[in-house]
């Protein structure tokens, strides 16, 4: 008589269960593990040149950690446009691993099953996600204008001996229309 391995219905979901759990784990580890790296508070200071040619003064400031999934990265900048016009700006977004690895999505708003979501970007929202390659920590944001254009914000953080170098580009609709490079010493 034949041989018939039958596998109890109950014993396969909680087994593809128990597999997704272990997945999840490994994948959360192994963003533990890149991220710790980074972890920290990091500040400095720039002249930030625009595509016409004028400069900016600004201090800026990171900080990164782990967070329950994945992790958060806060920066602020401060702009000095004049002596008394000083303009602030703080945006906090947290991420969490994707199937691809070294790559993070950005979990901004929750959706309708609680589960955290992307923006969307032909909503005017930015779509945000971060990368980690080697020595370098990077956030992208995609944003979408009415008329259908574009404008791209890489934020490069590379390890450095005692801090991080900061490379920021933006471009919009294939043109660099601001750029700066600047050193953020660890706190």
């Amino acid at each position: 008589m034949p041989c018939v391995n039958v596998i109890h219905p109950g014993f396969a979901r909680t087994l593809r269960a128990l597999t997704v759990a272990l997945l999840f784990c490994v994948v959360a580890q192994t963003a533990s593990a890149e991220i710790s790296r980074f972890v920290g508070q990091y500040t400095g200071s720039a002249v930030v040149s625009d595509s016409d040619g004028s400069e900016i003064p600004r201090d800026m400031s990171v900080t990164i950690k782990e967070t329950k999934k994945g992790f958060s990265v806060k920066w602020t900048t401060t702009t000095y446009k004049t002596r008394d016009r000083i303009k602030e700006t703080t945006f906090e977004i947290n991420f969490v691993p994707t199937d691809r690895d070294g790559v993070f999505a950005a979990a901004m708003k929750r959706n309708v099953f609680g589960h955290e979501a992307q923006l969307d970007p032909m909503q005017g929202e930015p779509y945000v996600w971060a990368r980690i390659d080697d020595e370098t920590l990077t956030v992208f944001s995609l944003f979408v204008n009415d008329s259908g254009g574009y404008e791209m914000q890489q934020f490069d953080r590379t390890l450095a001996a005692g801090g991080l170098d900061l490379k920021f580009t933006r471009t919009a609709n294939g043109k660099e229309t601001r750029t700066t490079e600047v050193f953020l010493e660890e706190k």
